[in-house]
C-alpha cells in the first residue's frame, strides 16, 4: 500500500547540552528506535521527490531531516541512525563548513569534543570559530560513505538578506542569487554534486527568493511550515516539515500518526494553524 503522504521531520542538534531546538542523544535514540520498531522507512531524498511526483513508497515512510550541519550530527546523531539502520537529509550552511580530520563519534571510545547548545554554537560562529560548532568536509565525507547522512543546500551563509537590504531590492537579488550560486557550486566542488533540494534559512521566504531559487535550479524547496501534507502530486516548492520535540519515541509516533492521517491530519493541521492565529493576535 503506498503512503497516504510522507510526514517531514526537522531536527537540528542531537547534544547533551539539551537547550532550543534540540533532542539530547537519549530521547533521539528513543525516537529512531520507536520508529524502526513501528516499521517505518527513512527515505532518501531522491525517494521522497519521486513520491511527490506520484510514485509510490512505503506506506510508513518518513522523510528525517537536519538543518545546519552542527558537528554534534556527526557525534551523536550518526551512530543512532547507523544502529538502526536510517538515514536522513542535512541542509547544510556551506560556507561554515571547515577542514580537518575526523574528530571522534559516540561510542568509539575516549573523549568527545564538545557538542554547544544553539545559542553557544551561534556565537561562535559569529565570533569565526565555525570548527568547534560545525561539521568538518571529512565529517561530511564519513557520513556520506556510511549512509546515514546526505547533503543539501541550506545556503552559503545562512542570510537574511531581506532584513540586511532593506527597502533595496536589487541588493536583495543579487545577494541571494550568489548566496544560492556559492552553495550549489561549493556542494559541486567538494563533493561530486549538487541536487535540486533546498531549505530555506529561518524558513523564511518571499516571490525573489522563490524566484531566485527556480533560477539557480532549486526545484524542491523545505520550508518550516507544519501545517499541511506532503502527498503525491503536492508542490514539491512547498514542502512542509515540523519540528521534532525533545521527547520521547511515543509522542513522535503520535506526531507522526497526526500527520499521516488522511482524516485526522488535516483537521489537526487546520486546528494547529487556528491556534497559532489566535496566539499571534493576541
Amino acid at each position: 500500500m503506498n503512503a497516504p503522504n510522507v510526514p517531514v521531520l526537522m531536527y537540528h542538534h542531537v547534544t547533551p547540552a539539551g537547550g532550543m531546538i534540540a533532542a539530547t542523544p537519549d530521547v533521539f535514540e528513543a525516537q529512531i528506535a520507536r520508529l524502526a520498531r513501528a516499521g517505518y522507512q527513512s527515505l532518501s531524498a531522491g525517494q521522497f521527490a519521486a513520491y511527490l511526483a506520484g510514485g509510490d513508497a512505503p506506506e510508513r515512510s518518513v522523510l528525517i531531516t537536519f538543518d545546519d550541519g552542527y558537528l554534534n550530527n556527526w557525534v551523536h546523531a550518526h551512530p543512532v541512525l547507523a544502529r538502526y539502520g536510517m538515514r536522513a537529509v542535512l541542509f547544510t550552511i556551506t560556507g561554515w563548513i571547515g577542514d580537518g580530520p575526523v574528530r571522534l563519534h559516540a561510542g568509539q571510545g575516549g573523549p568527545l569534543p564538545a557538542t554547544p547548545d544553539h545559542d553557544a554554537c551561534k556565537q561562535l560562529v559569529a565570533a569565526g570559530r565555525a570548527d568547534e560548532a560545525m561539521l568538518r568536509w571529512s565529517e561530511i565525507e564519513a557520513m556520506l560513505a556510511a549512509g546515514t547522512f546526505e547533503f543539501h543546500s541550506h545556503t552559503h551563509t545562512h542570510t537574511r538578506w531581506d532584513k540586511v537590504c532593506g527597502a533595496d531590492t536589487d541588493a536583495k537579488r543579487a545577494h541571494i542569487a550568489q548566496e544560492l550560486r556559492d552553495s550549489r557550486e561549493t556542494l559541486e566542488r567538494r563533493l561530486g554534486q549538487a541536487s535540486d533540494h533546498l531549505c530555506w534559512p529561518q524558513g523564511y521566504f518571499d516571490a525573489d527568493y522563490v524566484a531566485a531559487a527556480r533560477q539557480a535550479g532549486f526545484r524542491h524547496l523545505y520550508t518550516t511550515d507544519p501545517f499541511g501534507q506532503n502527498t503525491p502530486g503536492a508542490d514539491p516548492g512547498h514542502i512542509y516539515r515540523f519540528a521534532v520535540r525533545n521527547q520521547g519515541g511515543s509522542w513522535l509516533n503520535r506526531r507522526i500518526w497526526l500527520s499521516r492521517d488522511p482524516f485526522w491530519g488535516p483537521r489537526f493541521h487546520a486546528w494547529k494553524a487556528w491556534k497559532k492565529r489566535l496566539r499571534n493576535r493576541g
